[in-house]
């Protein structure tokens, strides 16, 4: 019989001493348990497009064969602090240490990073509709796609979080697109997620024309963990999650708030990354 209460079986498994990833095993399935009733009848009334251009598709959540061609994913090798891609494929015996020469130069307050597409011309129609357009239908798809490129960090966290808007932002633009999916991969791991787990204390300009080193200084000290959000961040590891990661200015310097707050560490997230070439 289906489990229809899965706080009640997530609670039981708590107190039996069940590990980790079985808890979030039985979070993930009954959650698709509680959805899957609705997706045919959605599927019926509003047959499922392509998220980048439109087209009809055979399921919810996924691009066309000319899309999925056109569009890059970031995968190995990589670095093994920021993610960033590598164009040659090192011995796989030095693989796992791979690091880029930036991370060498000035390593990340972060652990980790993954992302799941190159940020290019190609992909910057379907994050931007879903960052500016109301395309917020994607998020459970885009969320299925990160919980692949960032298993294993996903593994290792405790918490997740999304990089906040500062408040007039948000009532512009109407939804944090980063909280999106953050909500949508905490749903998907069964992992406890936080929104509100930190806060961005003052309005920054936009990031888009700034150089490295501007974008740096803009965001610096503009991020801290909410009050009374301390308790539950201390000694835990963060899954900090955003849209799109450029210099990685900014979910650096929301790594420093939460390990200065008392995180155990942090990894990131995020969909998009740009690629330096």
């Amino acid at each position: 019989m289906t489990d229809l209460q899965p706080s009640t079986r997530l609670e039981e498994m708590e107190h039996q001493g069940a590990s980790r990833p079985a808890r979030n095993a039985v979070g993930r399935n009954a959650a698709r348990a509680l959805t899957a009733p609705l997706r045919g009848l959605v599927d019926l009334v509003l047959p499922p497009r392509c998220l980048r251009c439109g087209l009809l598709v055979e399921q919810p959540g996924t691009l066309c064969v000319s899309c999925w061609t056109d569009v890059s994913f970031v995968t190995e090798p990589l670095c093994g602090h920021c993610g960033l891609p590598f164009d040659h494929d090192p011995a796989p015996a030095k693989a796992d240490a791979m690091t880029c020469g930036a991370c060498l130069r000035s390593p990340p307050p972060f652990q980790r990073a993954r992302a799941v597409l190159r940020y290019d011309e190609a992909s910057r129609p379907l994050v931007l509709s879903f960052k500016h357009a109301d395309r917020t239908e994607a998020a459970g798809a885009f969320a299925q796609w990160m919980e692949r490129a960032a298993g294993e960090l996903i593994a290792d966290c405790d918490l997740i979080a999304p990089v906040p808007l500062h408040w007039r932002r948000l009532f512009a633009r109407r939804y944090n697109q980063a909280a999106l999916l953050a909500q949508a991969l905490s749903l998907r791991s069964g992992l406890a997620g936080m929104p509100d787990l930190l806060v961005r204390r003052r309005a920054t300009p936009s990031q888009g024309r700034l150089s490295a080193d501007r974008r740096r200084r803009n965001v610096a000290g503009a991020f801290a963990v909410r009050a009374g959000r301390q308790e539950a961040l201390r000694g835990r590891r963060l899954l900090l999650v955003d849209d799109v990661m450029t210099t990685g200015a900014t979910v650096s310097a929301c790594a420093r708030a939460a390990l200065a707050a008392g995180a155990r560490g942090v990894d990131v997230a995020v969909l998009a990354r740009a690629v330096r070439s």
